[in-house]
């Protein structure tokens, strides 16, 4: 497995949040100081070119996206749940599994043309990466890369993305989930 060193550090927890699932839980990996910084060197080396800003997606892609930002010295925007932003907002509802969400940013936190790297600690289905991608190019952004730490390929979020236009890089991928 790519990465091995950093896929040892995920917990998988079985049956959760139902039955036949297997959870990939981050939170190991964020509790291993060298393993976190390890995963944000690496993750910055795929990068080719720094972008204008960072898009974190609430919650977990704040973290990465954060680190990661700093690490290439550029900006971080926070993708947040519907009513977490003070002042003037823009949005986008999307579909889940089981139902409708939105997530909303600044309506003045992109500028057109500006590039912008999004990034979340895993990819899935890529509901929720599809409707940041949306977002972020109807208010002008470029958006043509995402980065997550861990890709559930079986899933197809990462396909979806590709479809839509956006290279999809990932540290790691777990089969079969």
């Amino acid at each position: 497995m790519k990465n091995a060193d950093l896929a040892a550090l995920i917990r998988t927890i079985p049956d959760y949040p139902k039955p036949g699932i297997q959870f990939r839980d981050i939170t190991t990996l964020l509790l291993d100081g060298p393993g976190f910084a390890l995963s944000i060197e690496r993750m910055a080396a795929e990068i080719a070119s720094p972008p204008d800003l960072i898009a974190g997606i609430e919650a977990r892609g704040f973290l990465f996206g954060a680190a990661l930002a700093h690490r290439l010295g550029c900006g971080i925007l926070l993708l947040r749940k519907q009513n977490k932003l003070p002042g003037r907002v823009t949005g986008i509802n999307y579909a889940l599994e089981y139902g409708h969400d939105r997530i909303e940013m600044h309506a003045d936190a992109v500028q057109p043309g500006q590039s912008v790297l999004l990034v979340d600690d895993l990819i899935a289905t890529g509901g929720t990466a599809l409707a940041g991608t949306e977002l972020l190019r109807s208010a002008g952004a470029k958006v043509a890369h995402a980065a997550f730490a861990i890709d559930l390929p079986d899933l197809g979020g990462a396909a979806r993305l590709r479809a839509n236009g956006v290279d999809v890089t990932a540290l790691m991928a777990f089969e079969g989930d």
